[in-house]
C-alpha cells in the first residue's frame, strides 16, 4: 500500500537499505590482517586464545571494552529513499 509520496514497497526497501547500511558499516570495523601480540593502546600481551579466535585483533579486552563504551551510538534513520523527509 503507498501512502502519501511513497510507492508501493518503498518503506521496506527503506528498512532493507539501513539493514544493509549497518551492516557495512559493522562489517567495515572487523579487524584484518594478522593479529598483534601486544595492545597497541596499552602494551599488554594480547591473550592468544583472544588472536585465535579474533584474527586481526589489535587491541587487549580492557582498552577494546573502553573504546566500545566511548563509541557513540548511531541514530540508525536512513532517509535516503524518504519524500516526506526531503520536505521537511
Amino acid at each position: 500500500m503507498a501512502g502519501g509520496w511513497s510507492r508501493d514497497g518503498a518503506v521496506q526497501e527503506q528498512i532493507d537499505s539501513t539493514v544493509e547500511d549497518a551492516l557495512q558499516r559493522a562489517r567495515s570495523e572487523l579487524p584484518r590482517g594478522e593479529s598483534l601480540t601486544h595492545c597497541e593502546e596499552c602494551g599488554e600481551p594480547i591473550p592468544q586464545a583472544r588472536r585465535d579466535v579474533m584474527p586481526g585483533v589489535r587491541l587487549c579486552i580492557a582498552c577494546q571494552s573502553e573504546r566500545d563504551r566511548q563509541r557513540t551510538a548511531y541514530s540508525g534513520y536512513n532517509r535516503r529513499g524518504s519524500k516526506d523527509s526531503q520536505l521537511r
